[in-house]
């Protein structure tokens, strides 16, 4: 057992459990990594030799190491970086006091007062005092203590009955989490390459969902049958099976996956996800074929354990879900007027029913977008704000697992500027949804305003692995390009931005940061086009209005950004 930061390491049970022992679930690759830490002896442990130690004779990329090192982050609230931090020579230390401290089994408790051997422990005189009184005793007490006993447990119980109906069942029983069996993917391609690629999606879902907070995994167990050959049993008493097949055309492979019921058989969500069956980075292809079907299936089973508080009412009938799809597919390319469609879509769609919470939320997400792109004037964007504030103080506390609800709160705290709070929100969604591309670009843009370059370029590589959702696909391309700038690798920043652009290219704000990057490539004329078409898309905009808000930003950040604001000015960013 080792101790540490008001945390327990227990590796006999693989367990981490927090100040009160309630355990903590991790991933078994981010226990063992942080397992490794904590036995360093304050080693740093360099990232060649953590990922050679946590995926023995795999290749993984540095993302699966990052991954990891924030999940332990946020598990251990170490937003600030003062328990696991990065050493000048790129490896990782647990820097904290470690003590190891022996269990101490429940049965070896020492009583309060041991009796001297060969001697009978003498017992307290008003024990004493009970035990000769005539009289009948039930469960060690007399009668008026028997009767009062009694009187209180009813006095209890009629509490219990009336205090039911409003208070969270959680609260009075601990509700077992539901089960997800991941079914081996069925190989269906005809391909050679087919039976490696379905085993690697099997292991990725297992590995994804296992992240989920508020579910529980199990994996089927195998059978030898006639033949020699295995055949797959379910996992018994799961409530959920994940089940899927793996297909390749003539220019795509195909995972076609469901979730479904394990009682009654019925489905409760299908996805499809395709990448291009040309791509040559197999595990690239695996992560987004996984990360495609995971991210749709998730938010699902987030929907069926966390039901909207407006499902029951006969006005939505699924207009709620049809207005926030419809809002979000108008937004796809994200231009001042498609925005403005949005808003006015769920606007009118909340004016029909108004105490619907999704819309609701859904609503001041996207104001809070706006809000970061700068559509609103200043005094729009104060009432936005506070109206977005209390939307979601609601939303809270009646939905506080449900994956828009964090989502839009943590684009609240970005788009104020509450960055370390807006690291622990995304977490927290990311613990729903793991391959959640909008939370952790979030989670970058944090990262970046507190002065962190790499480790929000690593995060924005991340949700590019994923490659989901496609409609947020330009945010985490600009994201890229945008480290990178900041950085000082122009070159490099070039093709991010250049993909965020052809993805969305009315934005204004991509088209000056390429500018940047062109002028200190020397690639002036290229700079000066991509600084009059910004102009053209952002008309107004100076060096002084070019900033984006710097309120709670690091030195590191203002500074970087300044040298880039420099830059677009050099390239023909007016002044003034």
């Amino acid at each position: 057992m080792l101790r540490f930061a008001g945390f327990e390491l227990d590796q006999q049970r693989a367990e981490l459990r927090g100040a009160n022992g309630t355990p903590i679930k991790l991933r078994p690759k981010t226990f063992e990594m942080l397992r490794l830490l904590a036995t360093s002896g304050g080693r740093v442990l360099s990232k060649q030799e953590l990922m050679e130690a946590v995926w023995p004779n795999v290749h993984v990329g540095e993302d699966s190491l990052f991954q990891c090192i924030r999940e332990l982050r946020t598990t251990l609230h170490d937003e600030r970086r003062q328990l696991i931090k990065l050493a000048s020579g790129g490896g990782y230390l647990l820097a904290t006091e470690v003590v190891e401290a022996p269990e101490v089994p429940a049965q070896a408790e020492v009583p309060r007062s041991a009796p001297t051997r060969g001697t009978e422990p003498e017992p307290p005189a008003e024990i004493v005092a009970v035990a000769v009184r005539p009289g009948r005793v039930r469960f060690g007490l007399g009668r008026q203590a028997t009767v009062a006993a009694a009187a209180g447990l009813c006095v209890v119980i009629i509490g219990l009955a009336v205090a039911a109906p409003v208070l969270k069942p959680d609260l009075l029983f601990k509700r077992t989490p539901p089960r997800l069996a991941v079914m081996p993917i069925v190989d269906a391609s005809n391909d050679p390459r087919g039976a490696v690629m379905a085993a690697e999606l099997t292991a990725r879902l297992t590995d994804g969902f296992a992240r989920i907070q508020n579910i529980s995994v199990v994996a089927p167990r195998l059978a030898v049958v006639a033949g020699g050959e295995s055949a797959t049993i379910p996992a018994t008493s799961s409530g959920y099976e994940l089940r899927g097949e793996l297909q390749h055309g003539d220019q795509s492979w195909t995972l076609r996956a469901r979730i479904i019921k394990a009682g009654t058989g019925e489905v409760q969500s299908v996805v499809a996800a395709s990448v291009n069956g040309d791509e040559a980075d197999a595990q690239l292809a695996q992560s987004r074929l996984a990360a495609g079907a995971g991210h749709v299936l998730a938010r699902r089973l987030n929907e069926i354990l966390e039901p909207s508080a407006s499902s029951s009412r006969k006005s939505s009938a699924g207009g709620d879900r049809v207005a926030v799809e419809q809002a979000l597919a108008s937004i796809n390319q994200t231009t001042r007027e498609r925005f403005g469609a949005a808003q006015s879509m769920l606007q009118k769609a909340l004016t029909d029913d108004p105490d619907n919470v999704d819309l609701a939320v859904a609503l001041a997400s996207l104001q809070l977008r706006g809000i970061q792109m700068v559509w609103f004037s200043p005094e729009e964007a104060v009432a936005v704000e506070a109206k977005a504030n209390a939307t979601l103080e609601q939303a809270l506390r009646s939905k506080p697992n449900s994956i828009p609800v964090l989502e839009a709160h943590c684009r609240f705290l970005s788009a104020t500027n509450h960055f370390v709070e807006s690291l622990v929100t995304c977490g927290k969604a990311l613990s729903f949804d793991p391959w959640n591309g909008s939370a952790l670009y979030l989670i970058g843009l944090g990262q970046i305003y507190l002065g962190r370059f790499d480790d929000a370029l690593a995060i924005f590589q991340q949700a590019d692995r994923y490659d989901t959702p496609p409609a947020s696909r330009w945010t985490w391309l600009l994201g890229a390009g945008l480290a990178n700038v900041l950085m000082g690798r122009d070159e490099e920043a070039l093709p991010w931005l250049q993909r965020s652009i052809a993805v969305t290219p009315a934005t204004g704000r991509s088209h000056l940061l390429l500018a940047a990057a062109y002028q200190r490539s020397g690639r002036f004329e290229e700079a000066k086009a991509a600084v009059a078409e910004g102009l053209r898309l952002r008309p107004g905009t100076t060096r002084l209005t070019v900033w984006p808000p710097m309120k709670n930003a690091s030195p590191v950040c203002i500074a970087a950004w300044d040298r880039v604001v420099q830059a677009e000015v050099d390239a023909g960013l007016p002044e003034q």
